[in-house]
């Protein structure tokens, strides 16, 4: 019996990772437009329309249904599946997954308590474990654990988003455009905050390595995730460059991947991110 790894379209993984789980899709509309988050739309796609438009785009937890597919499978075939969704906080898809475990058994629901590219290293953790011969119960042992210590900051690369999404005021976006502010948030408890605005990006970048030095820093011997939003990846290079110092302990080359729409639709293209578990 093995243990599979099921989880919702709203984690950025890496192709290795994401090639050994199953993927429930939630649905992104903007405006009229429906798509099937990584079926009808991909990242990219994302981006180019959320560029383009006036209207913020919304996305649609999973339902229970969306997942007995998935769970019958597992059932079928005599496994048992660990189930790893975006935080709670951010949407009822945990809730709908546990909904839907109730009628099985040997299916576990684990609420990240985080998003994109800090669930992404969460299932990497479950991946390895699950090759490594370990049990679902043992993995989301583990998971409940360690999802303590899972640490997301980024800087924005504009306010536009945030005020679109009615975060900041519009005269706070236009001076931070003139000042040419870069804010620097964090994803705690599974909601944006704001942790510092920096003058440029030079500046942003400095605070960014401060905000990931006072989590007590990154614990190479875990799963690390770069991230970047938007179209291009030259804004991430650059920031891995000017930071070169903190990555030195790397035990092996970075990963990093586009953010999907939950992330992206707020902080909009053009900014970076970590992902890591802290040291303890």
């Amino acid at each position: 019996m093995s243990v599979r790894i099921i989880v919702d379209s709203t984690a950025d993984l890496i192709p290795a990772v994401k090639e050994k789980v199953e993927i429930v899709p939630l649905t992104l509309r903007f405006g009229e437009e429906e798509f099937i988050d990584g079926v009808t739309i991909d990242n990219k796609m994302f981006y180019e329309k959320l560029i383009e438009s006036d209207v913020i785009p919304t996305t649609s937890q999973a339902t229970p249904a969306s997942f007995v597919p998935y769970f019958d499978k597992v059932k079928e075939s005599g496994d048992s599946a660990v189930v790893i969704t975006l935080s709670s906080k951010l949407s009822g898809t945990y809730q709908s997954a546990t909904i839907a475990a109730e009628d099985y058994d040997n299916i576990f629901v684990v609420d990240s308590a985080s998003v994109a590219i800090g669930a992404g290293i969460l299932v990497e953790m479950a991946v390895n474990m699950a090759n490594g011969g370990f049990s679902a119960q043992e993995i989301v042992e583990k998971l409940e654990k360690e999802k303590q210590n899972v640490i997301i900051v980024a800087m924005l690369d504009t306010l536009e988003y945030l005020k679109k999404g009615g975060r900041i005021s519009a005269a706070v976006a236009f001076a931070g455009g003139v000042l040419n502010i870069k804010p620097v948030v964090c994803v705690d408890n599974g909601e944006i905050k704001m942790l510092g605005k920096a003058r440029g990006s030079k500046q942003g970048n400095n605070l960014l390595v401060l905000e990931i030095e006072k989590a007590g820093g990154v614990d190479f011997d875990k799963p690390v995730l770069l991230g970047y939003t938007g179209l291009s990846d030259v804004l991430l290079k650059k920031y891995v460059e000017d930071s070169k110092e903190l990555w030195a302990f790397a035990k092996s080359e970075l990963n990093s991947e586009i953010i999907g729409s939950t992330i992206g639709t707020h902080i909009g293209p053009g900014a970076v991110a970590v992902a890591f578990f802290k040291n303890n």
